[in-house]
């Protein structure tokens, strides 16, 4: 707690620890342009007073959601900052005794001491007032790497994989991805509509408000749009936030030689991916290629990610995970918001990705299902990489829980608490260039939020499998989405 502070106006650092000096950008991930503006006199005297500043121009009198005195609120991080690393990540910041107020707009307008939040609204109306007394609140969870339109299951595969078969084997034999391929290319896109909903919906019980999904299964241009098309559907039809992520190089098509693939992706895929986008018809953030050994060399890779932020997608791609291919290096030389996977990555690499605060998204769900080696989580911490978290959700990798990666992420890569909830919170944001508004409980974010029922909040990575039973609501933009 703060010394001679009483608990309810305790910003509490997580582990006992005093907060570092604030850190020079890069290190907590903020400019002076992105903190809060200066606290009134009349306020200062209080840790959290910045906290408890209304943003102007909201709706007088009218709000969205008032959350009442919960036993912890696990903000994150509180000044602004983009992405959080190295030290910052031993002092996640959280209150004690706290209220909190999402406006009308869906976006926060007050955290603070519960008493001070009372008195501040009390002549205001809310839709919705939920007790939270006994319970946490922490940011909505956020799945970095997903893959979840397809049609026809794997689950043959895993015993396969159980019998000895490795990825690379099932692949070279027609299944892996390219079973997936022949599946969605025969589905609708009511079909794939239809799963892909259900598919969200699960993710969102446990506690994920914003989702990276890629295409990825089609290959083709007909197909890869049809899933694009799902995506964008859903964007707009429903309450949990997606990234899309355009996945066409996501294996080599039947017939065509890895350049040759590239090649269709440049002159026929992307152009079209252009225009639909001018014209308000599909929203495309993101270009992933898989480069890998037997799948997108390093030439291939280069030309389809350059071609790719050339029309204004944001780098983020699957990089070292099989194989060491210096896709670390090469993403940073091209600029990459995010590499995924890089269990195979160099020590030259990670210096890279550091200075260039490339953010590495991890996925111990892959690591675990194919017995394959640990991504070097704690090397990566400890050269100040800025470190994220995702669910790989994918056929070969079925798992919708973000916090059932978060205990992975601590059991077998070796992660902190502290570290795995910044990895699926803001970090994991920061990775889908998201974290401005999305990945922390600040006043001006979106009211993203999940509340547990526990007094404290590491149970949601403690109980392995627990989540069902811990999370009582989901939120986004301050409306309940989910209620147990």
């Amino acid at each position: 707690m703060v010394e001679g502070r009483p608990a309810s106006l305790a910003v509490r650092k997580l582990q006992g620890e005093e907060p570092p000096p604030r850190p020079a950008l890069g290190a907590g991930g903020y400019t002076p342009a992105d903190l809060p503006p200066p606290v009134p006199a009349e306020l200062s005297a209080s840790p959290v007073a910045s906290l408890r500043l209304r943003v102007p121009g909201d709706m007088a009198g009218g709000h969205r959601l008032l959350l009442e005195n919960a036993r912890q609120v696990v903000l994150v991080c509180a000044r602004g900052e983009r992405f959080l690393t190295r030290d910052a990540l031993r002092s996640l910041e959280v209150l004690e005794g706290a209220s909190l107020v999402v406006g009308t707009d869906g976006f926060i307008k007050a955290i603070g001491p519960a008493d001070a939040i009372q008195k501040q609204f009390s002549e205001e109306t809310f839709e919705e007032r939920i007790d939270c007394s006994g319970k946490c609140i922490l940011p909505g969870l956020v799945d970095a790497h997903t893959h979840p339109v397809w049609a026809g299951e794997r689950v043959h595969e895993f015993a396969m994989k159980l019998a000895g078969a490795t990825y690379m084997d099932i692949h070279q034999a027609g299944g892996g991805i390219n079973f997936t391929v022949e599946r969605t290319r025969q589905a609708s896109e009511e079909e794939l509509y239809s799963s892909f909903q259900q598919r969200l919906g699960c993710m969102m019980r446990a506690g994920t408000t914003l989702v990276e999904c890629k295409s990825g299964y089609g290959l083709s241009l007909e197909t890869e749009l049809k899933m694009l098309r799902v995506i964008e559907r859903a964007r707009r039809e429903l309450d949990i936030g997606i990234s899309a992520t355009y996945c066409g190089a996501h294996s080599v098509p039947k017939g065509k030689t890895a350049s040759e693939a590239a090649d269709d992706i440049i002159k026929n895929h992307l152009p079209r991916l252009k225009e639909l986008g001018r014209n308000g018809e599909i929203h495309v953030d993101n270009i992933d290629v898989f480069c890998e050994k037997g799948v997108f060399d390093l030439d291939s890779t280069r030309r389809i990610l350059q071609s790719g932020k050339d029309i204004g997608l944001q780098i983020n791609f699957h990089g070292d995970e099989l194989h060491p291919m210096k896709a670390a290096e090469l993403g940073v030389e091209l600029g990459a918001q995010a590499i995924s996977h890089l269990e195979e990555v160099s020590d030259e690499g990670i210096a890279a990705m550091a200075s260039a605060r490339c953010s590495a998204v991890l996925l111990p769900t892959t690591a675990y299902m194919l017995r394959l080696k640990q991504p070097r989580a704690r090397k990566m911490l400890d050269e100040g990489v800025i470190v994220a978290l995702g669910s790989d959700f994918n056929p070969n990798a079925y798992c919708f829980s973000m916090p059932m990666v978060m205990h992975l992420a601590c059991v077998n890569m070796r992660m902190s608490m502290p570290e795995a909830l910044a990895a699926a919170t803001i970090n994991a944001a920061y990775a889908l260039g998201k974290s401005h508004t999305q990945g922390s409980l600040e006043v001006g974010k979106q009211g993203d939020l999940i509340i547990i029922n526990s007094p404290r909040w590491e149970h949601l990575i403690y109980q392995f499998g627990g989540h069902h039973e811990l999370i009582d609501y989901v939120i986004a933009k301050g409306k309940v989405i989910y209620k147990k």
